[in-house]
């Protein structure tokens, strides 16, 4: 039972191959940075990163139906044989159910996000200011298309550089549960972008989700901070456009912590302490995170689907677990 050096693209066969879980943020296992656990005789593999006092695990075990739990079994020995306990992240219900069966502490931890569409339009009194915004930039003279990375990468990470910059001084990049462009899975991921006059204003990256809902997630995005409003909105309604004249069903716009929390979501011995903290977080976490500005961008577009994300703690839930989710993310 060992961490293994193999390929992302290994990892990606098995995300393609064992899709139970349907975790739409699922193409994130094969970030650069991320590490690997298999087990002899067992098929899958879990993805996870070592924080120094955690092994923050990235969803469930990417397996197959017989060799999930004895997967996970074989996880929880190793993190034993190393002295850090498991936070798993961002597992789905079907994960949940199991962790919370296995002796994990399981707590809903937030909601992504999805829109079907075969079934979406922006017709309607609800879409206007929405549909005006996207007028509005087309108006100003952005252009939209797909384009390879090599033509754009330096001008996106300029965009990137200004973006943080307007964080403040101790703002950090993000990793981990956050998309991330070129390496070597580049060929998998699709990218729009807006330009007016040649310049680059702002661009949207796309992964892929496989399973039942497959499609594409809206991913990593930035815009130029002095760009016209409707930048975003116009690329992302540029690449629904293409994803639906090409059959693709579902748009997920991935994982937002803090919202779509529900008591009747919680599995069976849940923590009431840590169910309020996240309760708290929704009123007042935005100093943590920018759930709400994310909310509001998803909500615009109206999902049909909203699916719960969790949190397990191996053992009781706690505070310092929660926090090297963070540092796991770059974000302490």
């Amino acid at each position: 039972m060992t961490a293994e050096t193999i390929s992302a693209e290994t990892v990606l066969e098995q995300i393609r191959q064992h899709t139970e879980s349907e975790n739409p943020s699922s193409f994130l296992a094969v970030n650069e940075g991320n590490e690997y656990f298999t087990a002899p005789g067992l098929p899958g593999v879990v993805v996870y990163r070592s924080t120094g006092r955690y092994l923050v695990q990235f969803g469930g075990p990417f397996a197959p139906r017989e060799s999930y739990l004895p997967l996970l079994a074989a996880f929880k020995d190793f993190a034993d044989g190393c002295g850090q306990p498991i936070v798993a992240v961002q597992l789905q219900d079907h994960d949940a159910r199991l962790y919370a069966r296995h002796g994990f502490t399981v707590n809903q931890i937030g909601a992504s996000y999805a829109v079907d569409l075969d079934a979406f339009t922006l017709a309607g009194s609800k879409f206007m200011q929405l549909r005006n915004k996207i007028s509005r930039a087309f108006r100003n003279g952005l252009t939209v298309t797909e384009a390879p990375l090599d033509t754009w990468q330096q001008a996106m990470r300029a965009i990137d550089g200004q973006w943080l910059s307007g964080k403040g001084e101790q703002a950090r990049p993000l990793e981990f549960l956050v998309g991330q462009y070129g390496g070597a899975m580049q060929s998998h991921r699709r990218l729009f972008v807006g330009t007016v006059d040649g310049e680059l204003v702002g661009y949207i990256s796309y992964s892929p989700v496989h399973g039942e809902r497959a499609g594409w997630m809206h991913d990593l995005s930035r815009r130029r901070p002095d760009g016209s409003p409707g930048i975003m909105e116009a690329i992302n309604k540029t690449a629904m456009d293409v994803f639906h004249s090409e059959g693709t069903r579902w748009l997920h716009f991935g994982f937002t912590p803090f919202t779509g929390l529900r008591a009747e979501c919680e599995p069976e011995g849940a923590s009431p302490a840590f169910g309020w903290l996240m309760q708290f977080l929704r009123e007042h976490g935005e100093a943590v995170y920018p759930a709400a500005t994310q909310l509001a961008y998803k909500l615009k577009w109206a999902p049909q689907l909203v699916l719960p994300e969790y949190v397990a703690f191996q053992g009781r839930a706690g505070i310092g677990a929660f926090v090297h989710i963070f540092r796991a993310a770059n974000a302490l």
